[in-house]
Parts: structure tokens; sequence; C-alpha cells
């Protein structure tokens, strides 16, 4: 009998999975991983940790599983919240869910389940994978869940095929009210439990008050620059190489506050983002402004009127070549090389149809439509077909 570890959350998703695995004959242990102790930044008195793993421990019961909780809050430390506080001061943005899935559930948490000797690690994840051969080995693929709304292959994206090869994902077939229905069939306490947001630590705080407590407060100015600015005449001259295209395409543009006029003043550039319009607090303008460029140098924030706003838009980006990640490493191209791909720059955008073009020290996606708001730090993941096949970090 195979035995499997399920990485049991509180939530109804990972109950659900442990369930499936059990009805299809493997022995299933749950483990409910705490990953967060610094009281020093709690926000609220709620501690939704300790109710979290109160009802994974119920579900792990009416299971009739073994059931415990494993401490790897040093390792989210050093990994991940670490991590993200000297991203946020770089001023990029990383994303924190992408990189604890590769980080600590596919790797920490793997280990410890190895240890235990699972055959296998199971999450509550919307995604499917399947096995191929390739030149006589297997191949593993990680596929897009079958709902839709919720396919969460997007913060997989950086898995490897050592880590997809002990993966299961019970519940990629279903969607979410299948589950939540099975859940309630079952009498499972987190049958009717709301979907958890914020970050996947901390739980109940929001980024910006969690940020503003590591990093200090100081007042910038907000630069509005104008949607005709002489910036935006993008001349691509004749007879430049393609790579020179791209590089045109992808850069990004250095704004200088004498491009544009002070409509306000701000507590810190590193408390934002690209493409944010929220947080601001600048009254007085016809449509909404939003950040197209941040400065943690100068502490400067250029913004710019309506989600139209050239600023916002870039038909290209570049990842570094350390950044480069194939999961299929069969198909990863040489230089020179291109492949069309369906692409997305941030969970839950609809795919894009997009180009990859690797040369010497990285790669290059030109999309076929200018994107909005390509963030720095964050991720973009190709696919062919609902197949995910690589990724990177944005740079």
């Amino acid at each position: 009998m195979k035995r499997v570890v399920v990485g049991l959350s509180g939530g109804v998703d990972s109950s659900v999975a442990a369930y499936l695995l059990q009805q299809q004959g493997y022995e299933v242990i749950g483990l409910f991983m705490k990953n967060w102790h610094d009281d020093s930044v709690t926000i609220s008195n709620e501690c939704p940790w300790l109710e979290d793993s109160n009802d994974a421990l119920l579900v792990a019961e009416k299971l009739g599983i073994p059931f415990q909780t494993v401490d790897l809050s040093e390792q989210y430390q050093e990994k991940i919240v670490d991590y993200m506080f000297s991203e946020y001061e770089k001023g990029r943005t990383p994303n924190p869910d992408v990189l604890c899935n590769r980080e600590i559930k596919f790797e920490v948490f793997m280990k410890i389940a190895m240890s235990l000797g699972a055959d296998y690690v199971a999450t509550g994840h919307y995604c499917k994978k399947s096995e191929i051969e390739v030149d006589g080995k297997p191949v593993y693929q990680l596929l897009a869940g079958a709902d839709n709304n919720k396919d969460q292959s997007y913060f997989l994206c950086q898995l490897s095929q050592e880590q997809l090869a002990k993966s299961l994902f019970p519940i990629g077939e279903l969607t979410k009210p299948e589950v939540r229905e099975i859940a309630a069939q079952m009498d499972l306490v987190t049958a009717e439990k709301k979907d958890s947001q914020g970050l996947c630590f901390i739980g109940k705080v929001r980024l910006p008050e969690f940020l503003q407590q590591k990093l200090q407060p100081k007042e910038g100015l907000i630069i509005q620059i104008d949607k005709n600015s002489p910036v935006y005449n993008l001349d691509i001259a004749q007879g430049l190489s393609i790579e020179d295209e791209l590089v045109l395409e992808a850069k990004k543009i250095d704004y200088i506050p004498e491009m544009g006029k002070v409509v306000g003043k701000h507590q810190g550039a590193h408390y934002f983002t690209t493409g944010q319009r929220k947080g601001l607090n600048v009254g007085g303008t016809t449509d909404p402004l939003f950040i197209i460029s941040t400065n943690v140098v100068t502490n400067t924030i250029y913004t710019g009127l309506s989600s139209q706003h050239p600023g916002l838009f870039k038909k290209a980006l570049f990842v570094e070549k350390s950044e480069v990640h194939w999961i299929r490493k069969d198909l990863a191209l040489a230089n020179g090389e291109t492949m069309d791909v369906m692409a997305r720059i941030r969970y839950r955008q609809p795919l894009q149809k997009a180009t990859l073009h690797p040369f010497e020290n990285g790669m290059y996606v030109s999309f076929e439509e200018p994107q909005s708001a390509i963030t720095e730090g964050q991720f973009v993941a190709w696919y062919l077909g609902d197949e995910l096949v690589g990724s990177g970090v944005i740079s």
C-alpha cells in the first residue's frame, strides 16, 4: 500500500484531497505546516493558524488518519519572509505563494514526508499531473486544473521533475462546488469554510500593514506623467536585430520628476507596486491614477491617468538566464530558437499569445498584445495547450 502525506491546511480543498486519497486506497497521513509565529508583526488578535490547525485535526479525526503538526517557521522566515523584504526594499514585487510551493511545501515539507516513509506528497491544489515517456524515460507534466475559475497550476510553475514525480493533486479533476459538496456529504468541518485570503503565511494580515512594520516609512513625491509625454514615442529604427528590438520593447522607462507634475506625497515607494491604484490618496483627478513606475532609490512614485495609460503597457519582458526554469527540460530552447506559447504574468490572468526568444544572457517573452503592469519580481509562466512547461522571474 502506497503511503501519502497530505498537507492539511485546515481548508476545504486539502480536506477533500485527503478523503479522496483514502477512497483510492492509499495509506494517508495528515500534516499541518505551521509557518508563522512572530507575534511582533501580528495586526489582529485573531490567530488563524491555531484555528486552522484545529480544523485540520478535526478533519483527520473524522477520516481516522494519523495527524501531526510540523513547525517550519524558521525555514519560512529565512526562505520566504526575509526574501520578500529584501525584494520589496529593491522595489520589486515577489510572489510568496509561488515561492512557498517551491521552497517549503514541495521542498522542506516533502523531505519531512519522505522521512516518514511516504511515497508521495499531496496538496489541495487545483491542477493535474500526468506522465509521458520521452526517450524511454518517464517525464511528468503539470496541467491546468479542470475548474477554469480555480486553476492553480501557475502557483506550481517553479516545481521540478523530481518534485512532480512525488506529488499528487487529488482534486485537480474537480470544480470548487464539487469539492464543497463532497466535504458536506462527508460532514467535514471545513465544508463551508471561506477560502483563505492574504498571504499564505500571515493569514488575516494584509500585506501593506505587514510591510510597514519592517520597512520604515519615508515621505516622497507622487508624480503624474501625461499620456502624451514624448517619453512614449518609442521609435524602433529599421534594420535592428530581433534581439535589439526586444531589448527596446522590454526596457523599463527611466522616469525623472521633470517629466511630469507633482500631485501628492506618499509614505514610501517600497510599499507600492506597478499597476496599483488603491492607497495613493490623491483626489480630484478625472480618472483613477495608476502607478506606472516606482523608484526606491529616489523614493518617487510615477502615476498615469486611467487603466489605458501608455506607461502601463509593454510588449515584451526579460527573464535572466539563471531565472529561466523549465519543468519540461526536454523542451528547453537553444539560443536563437523560438517557441509560440500561451503565457500569463500573474495568477488568474487569461492566457496571452506570446513567443519565447532565448539569447545568451536570458530569455525574452514577447506578447502579441501589449501587457498591462508587467511587474518585476513576479513570475511569467508559459503553457503549451493546458500544460505549464516553464516559468521565470520577470527582471
